[in-house]
């Protein structure tokens, strides 16, 4: 077996299988260096696509409760838990073997191991199986992707005191559950335990959730979720959880400083955000340059400071997001082999998949004030929606931000069912430089919940039809 390969990428996350299976596309001979006994990272192994799988079957739960609403009487609904659960894990199992099947299709070499950078093109794998190996490469992608950041002073034991992995597979549904963090991790694994029947506190430093989206959106998606019962704790933070009695004692302080008040509960999530995963690689030894916060500095072509060697995803600046490293995965490989691709960071959607979702492409309205960004915002209720009333499902609007002399579409933000599979026509039109006025003109079907993006779109020009 060689061991010498065109491109040598660590980690098969998303954003690394990609880059790998691209490459292998176009011809190069990869090795691919992973440790998991999976492929597809953090991402299919214990991030999107089981805590999707969780949130769909949970929201099949949820809306079975009220099946009477739509005529359909059900007889003592009951909770299956484990079978969820093996739901869940069917899921992980199907994306990851997926993964392992494109590698072989694509004569991609998984090297079972952990990969750390040697110096002069080559990478030392400390094998799974026992022993070493080292590769060489003419390119190294560093794709290692993110971990959960940790809490000062409270230790995550994954059994009561849980980050988003454990929360995947708490064995029964908790009568109180305290969620550190009000962002998008921390309010889908709420959603998920709090539609099977828990009761959901949210503890969070700033004084709003949902970091980063349209202030509009967090003000009435919080509204939302207090009337699914969800109770906030905003401007305030967690500095102690006493885990040595039957229930854990949660110390909260005003995040200004002021008194402490103690919550009790089952479970603790702690979900505060991720870290890139950059330690244990040899960086430093290879002429890898970090900033601050752990991340690998590249250029604008994924370049580190470090011949032949490359960084992309969660490891490098920007949203920790799949389908920005996926992206990124992508378009390195493109480059590698003389191709002159590019990635609009302007046109990265976001979804929090919850009931309802919350979608977001390009600026918010807070964003385009501080640039100085003069602009005209067109909103469109979902109560006025015609699928919308019809499926009882009107929470929330799409908002339309256009450039006031232009009309060009500078952000798109959706709060609403099926807001994360709306979200894509804002981004398409925004990829091409498209304006509201394309949007109102362009035909939607009648009836969907897209009307709305038209609507919304005619909204910015004051001309609404249905309101």
């Amino acid at each position: 077996m060689s061991d010498s390969f065109d491109l040598v990428v660590i980690g098969a996350g998303p954003g690394g299988y990609e880059c790998a299976i691209r490459a292998a596309q176009l011809g190069m001979k990869v090795a691919c260096v992973e440790k998991r006994e999976a492929l597809g990272g953090t991402c299919l192994n214990v991030g999107c696509i089981p805590s999707k799988a969780l949130l769909h079957t949970s929201e099949l739960y949820e809306e079975a409760k009220h099946f009477a609403d739509f005529g359909i009487k059900v007889e003592k609904l009951s909770l299956d838990l484990p079978q969820m659960l093996a739901v869940k894990d069917e899921a992980i199992e199907g994306n990851t073997k997926g993964i392992e099947f494109l590698f072989k299709k694509n004569k991609i070499e998984w090297v079972k191991g952990a990969g750390k950078l040697a110096g002069n093109g080559k990478v030392d794998v400390k094998l799974n199986e026992g022993g070493s190996r080292t590769l060489e490469a003419k390119n190294i992608v560093i794709a290692t992707g993110s971990d959960v950041a940790k809490l000062p002073g409270i230790e995550i034991d994954e059994k009561r005191v849980v980050s988003s992995t454990g929360a995947l597979d708490l064995k029964e549904v908790p009568g109180r559950l305290v969620v550190v963090g009000g962002g998008v991790i921390g309010l889908e694994m709420g959603s998920v335990w709090s539609r099977l029947g828990a009761e959901v506190t949210v503890v969070e430093f700033l004084d709003f959730i949902l970091p980063g989206m349209d202030g509009e959106v967090q003000k009435n998606f919080q509204r939302t979720l207090k009337k699914q019962g969800f109770k906030f704790k905003l401007g305030s933070k967690v500095t102690k959880v006493d885990t040595s009695g039957k229930t854990l004692k949660v110390s909260v302080e005003p995040a200004k400083g002021g008194k402490e008040e103690v919550l009790e509960a089952d479970i603790v999530l702690v979900a505060i955000g991720r870290v890139p995963y950059t330690s244990g690689l040899g960086l430093e030894d290879a002429g890898v340059d970090t900033d601050q916060r752990g991340r690998v500095e590249i250029d604008g072509h994924f370049k580190t400071s470090a011949p032949g060697i490359y960084a992309i995803g969660d490891a490098v600046k920007g949203p920790m997001l799949a389908h920005k490293a996926m992206e990124e995965g992508t378009a390195l490989a493109e480059m590698l082999a003389g191709q002159k691709p590019h990635v609009n960071y302007d046109v990265i959607p976001g979804v929090v998949y919850t009931g309802p979702e919350v979608a977001a492409v390009g600026k918010t309205e807070e964003q385009l004030k501080e640039d100085g960004i003069p602009y005209k915002a067109g909103k469109f209720p979902f109560t006025a929606n015609g699928r919308a009333k019809a499926n009882k499902a009107t929470d929330g609007f799409v908002k339309i931000l256009a450039h006031a002399e232009t009309d060009a579409v500078l952000g798109v933000h959706i709060i609403g069912t099926q807001a994360g599979e709306m979200i894509h026509e804002a981004v398409t039109v925004m990829e091409y430089g498209g304006s509201a006025e394309d949007i109102a003109r362009t035909c939607h079907a009648h009836p969907t919940l897209s009307e709305a993006t038209k609507e919304a779109a005619l909204a910015v020009h004051g001309r609404p039809i249905h309101m």
